[in-house]
């Protein structure tokens, strides 16, 4: 498997995996999926976005983008989706992997995530393994799919 920037080749590959995600409703704050002219335009304002490739096929990806402006632009914001049939693999770990150098690259000394939610143990493990330091918890910060809210968990770590 190999991390790289994404192409416009890939993007129907990245709006399914991505729409995959939105439709669960359990981890992006999204609501609605993007089409090919949608999506197109959100993954080409991002700052930077890397997706993982394995055996020619899209399996996974990221965006990264700033969190704020001005003052506080030095401060990078990341999602991440990984195709459903390919998840325990630890792409998502690959993923953050790259953003981390990428968001140096990019000229962010931070990386925050602002809405994990909570029971998204897997990817909360994944980033406290890799650093990050949860900030506290927002209690009924996500709305679910299902229309219950759950608790968010902010993140950050130093690039």
């Amino acid at each position: 498997m190999t991390v790289r920037a994404y192409q416009p080749s890939d993007l129907g590959a990245m709006i399914a995996i991505w729409n995959e995600v939105v439709k669960e409703g359990i981890a992006f704050p999204q609501e609605e999926c993007l089409d090919e002219v949608s999506g197109a335009a959100f993954f080409a304002e991002q700052t930077y976005v890397g997706v993982a490739e394995e055996e020619g096929t899209v399996v996974g990806l990221y965006i990264l983008h700033p969190n704020n402006v001005g003052r506080c632009g030095h401060i990078g914001n990341a999602s991440y989706a990984v195709a459903s049939a390919c998840r325990g693999k630890h792409i998502g770990e690959q993923l953050v992997l790259d953003c981390i150098r990428q968001g140096k690259q990019c000229g962010f000394s931070v990386l925050q995530f602002n809405a994990v939610v909570e029971s998204n143990v897997h990817a909360r493990h994944l980033y406290e393994r890799l650093g990050f330091v949860q900030l506290g918890t927002i209690p009924h910060g996500f709305r679910m799919k299902d229309g219950h809210y759950e608790n968010i968990c902010p993140y950050y770590r130093e690039l």
